[in-house]
């Protein structure tokens, strides 16, 4: 099967990015229990590259393929899950790079460094972290896992919200998120 990557976000409308979402077929990780229970010797990195075993995984299909297995426990710790089988994971900041952001119809919608496409509300809240001087922006993906903004989604954010007005506040799904850590 031939991956084909939605496209720019900017070219896209709300409905559109809503279906693309929808499309995107994620297993029910949630509903797996396995009890064999090991380490993948996988890490993300902060920039957002996975190794294993020291080595970069550089098949774009691959990540796509680990990314729809991540979840993140109560207690913090991460795991690819499948049916038989759970991999602790280390991620050294984010599970995924928010890459680029629209503003679409009143919501913002993000592309993530796996081309999977986020619309920020409830159940995708942005927070900020940090602090003034070093903010950093999560976007909540799923399952507990979040992307952080990189700098040019960062300042298209930024943009968007002072465009509106200059309390670093951006709204989306309902909801208004500042930009700036509490």
């Amino acid at each position: 099967m031939v991956y084909t990557p939605p496209p720019e976000l900017a070219g896209m409308s709300l409905a559109q990015i809503a279906e693309a979402v929808a499309e995107r077929r994620l297993p029910p990780v949630e509903q797996w229990s396995p009890e064999n229970v090991d380490d993948s010797r996988m890490v993300i990195k902060t920039d957002g590259t996975w190794i294993h075993d020291g080595s970069p995984i550089t098949r774009p299909a691959m990540v796509r393929a680990f990314a729809g297995l991540l979840n993140r426990e109560n207690d913090g710790s991460y795991w690819l899950v499948v049916p038989y089988q759970k991999l602790s994971i280390e991620v050294e900041d984010a599970c995924f790079i928010a890459t680029d952001v629209s503003e679409t119809e009143g919501d913002l919608a993000f592309r993530l460094n796996t081309d999977e496409l986020v619309v920020a509300g409830p159940d995708n809240p942005i927070r900020a972290e940090g602090d003034p001087d070093h903010p950093a922006l999560y976007l909540h993906v799923r399952r507990g896992c979040e992307a952080r903004l990189n700098r040019s989604t960062y300042e298209q954010l930024a943009k968007i919200a002072l465009e509106k007005s200059d309390d670093w506040t951006v709204t989306s799904g309902g909801e208004t998120y500042s930009l700036l850590p509490a």
